[in-house]
């Protein structure tokens, strides 16, 4: 019987810390902007190259 108290007291545990770090996640905003990791690795900017890139690019 003192096992089962026991472990609802550890799945109680790992549950509010779950959510407490969820929590912080959120009001850090690490879910913001979910859409735009996706589209910026498309994105073709040159300005962010290294000056050895840009100029293997140049015909």
């Amino acid at each position: 019987m003192g096992s089962i108290f026991f472990l609802i007291g550890i799945g109680f545990f790992i549950g509010a810390a779950a959510w407490l770090l969820f929590i912080w996640a959120v009001k850090s905003g690490q879910f913001d902007d979910p859409e735009a990791p996706k589209y910026r690795m498309l994105d073709d900017d040159d300005e962010s190259l290294p000056e050895h890139r840009k100029e293997r690019k140049k015909p």
